[in-house]
């Protein structure tokens, strides 16, 4: 798997581009700002991405979407449930400025043990619901893409619309049976493992 993690935006989202190298297949998680950056990256790589997906509908996460898919005429994915925080962040973003067309319709829905692949890749989603009622990770080959499921040594808020502390945890308890070995790309910041955080992590400890 190769992975190219760009991060954009004033709050500094990991976006994340995917392939595996059997051919220009790829799939791009969280474009979340500088679409230009986001292309730059793509076409120096010469790949085509087959997949847009959303870990979660936030802002900082979804607003580069527009100039991908009209790009690439790449599919985007996102969970059934997020389509209320989806229109939030629409509404949220127009007050800013931007226009409803910059917000596409997702032309995929998905839920929980889904597949998605890229190339010889196969995705798993995995629902986690708390930091958003459609809050996804997305696993392949061993690595876990969590949104902002899961943080090196945090987890995502729950202070916001949608948020709900209960849920989380209940998807963090999916989370923690995953092999320890598993490396966890994370929405923000560093990347860590699923070890790791059981070792570190104060919000695992008692779960």
């Amino acid at each position: 798997m190769n992975i190219r993690k760009i991060v954009v935006g004033q709050l500094d989202v990991n976006c994340y581009i995917i392939s595996d190298g059997s051919n220009s297949e790829a799939l791009v998680i969280d474009p979340g700002d500088e679409p230009e950056k986001i292309i730059e990256c793509i076409d120096a790589a010469g790949l085509q991405p087959k997949y847009i997906i959303f870990t979660h509908a936030h802002y900082d996460h979804v607003c580069a979407a527009k100039e991908l898919h009209d790009q690439y005429n790449a599919v985007i994915v996102m969970h059934e449930q997020e389509k209320t925080t989806y229109r939030m962040t629409m509404q949220r973003c127009i007050s800013w400025g931007y226009a409803p067309e910059d917000f596409p319709e997702p032309e995929r829905l998905v839920k929980d043990n889904d597949t998605i692949s890229v190339g010889t890749i196969s995705f798993r989603v995995i629902h986690t619901p708390g930091h958003t009622p459609g809050s996804i990770c997305i696993l392949g080959e061993d690595t876990l893409f969590s949104g902002d499921t899961l943080f090196k040594g945090s987890v995502g808020r729950t202070d916001l619309p949608g948020g709900d502390f209960g849920l989380l945890s209940q998807s963090l308890k999916k989370l923690i049976h995953l092999p320890p070995e598993t490396s966890v790309m994370c929405g923000h910041e560093t990347e860590t493992s699923i070890a790791e955080e059981m070792r570190e992590n104060p919000f695992l400890k008692n779960i």
